[in-house]
């Protein structure tokens, strides 16, 4: 899919001041896209805010040393972001997905600019750059900092190769094309050090983690004669154990390892009482598909959405549909 990088390059020589923000509940792309991309501009004189709704989960602080990623309403508040003469959001195109950054979204004067590879989009008013078929954002950067003159360095490749990364599974999905080990290729050159990118990630559990994980995996269950495992977290198993919200993401992962699991649900009870949901596919059901049904979205391999409770009610209902939809 052809992406109309000069247009982005003219765009960003006219201007001087950027905003890069990103979704809520952030995981390596969007952190790594939006610290790469600061990077990129900050090559080039440019004036950058990294600014997002969440704070960056604990297991991820380390893609970024600095501290550079500020959270909305306890580093930086909205009006000081309103001289911003562009807003760049990347690796999400639904207002939902950037919680009290929507607001800003909405209310900015800043010309604003999509960079995404989801599927799909609201309204956002922004001029949009989106590849489908890429399997990660932080690719997308990778093709900026060649637009724009931009060499890499190890500062700017870290926080991509770990967006790179983390959303092609460590480069097992059926999203790995030739381009996509060609970009992680180029990252590594640049300065990027895979082992110790997945040391930080995967080799740095805390105890608490490790229980809450055994929580959630012994609760696994799953329907149609073994196709669809499903499992969830309630509030209080965070405090029992001890873990942060931040420890439940990727558990899904663990049950398509489960001989004759074709997908999964996970439900994660949230603060408010609302359940998000978490969709895993490696069969032909668009986990994309299943969760705009519940106003997400995301790729056909992997999918976000949200309910409300109560829990037996979100579980039977996202479950049927589920069901229903893998026949």
């Amino acid at each position: 899919m052809s992406v109309d990088w000069p247009r982005f390059a003219e765009i960003i020589s006219a201007h001087q001041k950027f905003i890069l923000t990103s979704h809520i509940r952030p995981d390596c792309d969007a952190l790594g896209s939006i610290l790469g991309l600061s990077g990129v501009l900050k090559a080039l004189g440019k004036e950058t805010v990294v600014v997002t709704g969440d704070p960056t989960p604990p297991n991820l602080a380390f893609i970024d040393p600095e501290q550079e990623i500020k959270t909305l309403g306890e580093d930086i508040t909205a009006a000081e972001l309103e001289d911003a003469e562009v807003l760049i959001i990347c690796d999400t195109s639904a207002f939902a997905q950037l919680g009290p950054m929507s607001d800003v979204v909405r209310n900015t004067k800043a010309k604003k600019l999509l960079v995404d590879h989801h599927m799909g989009e609201d309204e956002l008013g922004a001029e949009i750059f989106k590849n489908t078929s890429a399997a990660a954002t932080g690719r997308l950067i990778v093709e900026i900092a060649e637009q724009l003159g931009v060499p890499l360095t190890p500062e700017i490749a870290t926080p991509l190769y770990a967006a790179l990364a983390t959303d092609t599974g460590w480069f097992r999905f059926n999203s790995v094309s030739p381009t996509t080990m060609q970009i992680g290729a180029k990252l590594i050159e640049a300065g990027a050090r895979p082992q110790d990118i997945y040391t930080e990630l995967y080799e740095q559990d805390s105890l608490a983690r490790l229980k809450l994980r055994g929580t959630i995996i012994a609760r696994t269950e799953t329907l149609l004669d073994g196709r669809l495992a499903h499992t969830h977290v309630f509030r209080d198993d965070l405090e029992k154990t001890g873990a942060e919200p931040t420890d439940t993401e990727d558990v899904i992962n663990l049950t398509l390892g489960v001989k004759g699991v074709e997908a999964a649900v996970i439900f994660v009870e949230l603060p408010d009482g609302r359940f998000k949901l978490s969709f895993r596919s490696r069969c032909d059901l668009d986990c994309s598909q299943v969760a705009g049904n519940f106003a997400g979205g995301g790729h056909k391999a992997a999918a976000g959405a949200s309910i409300d409770g109560p829990f037996e009610v979100a579980e039977k209902t996202v479950l049927d549909f589920v069901c229903q939809a893998m026949g």
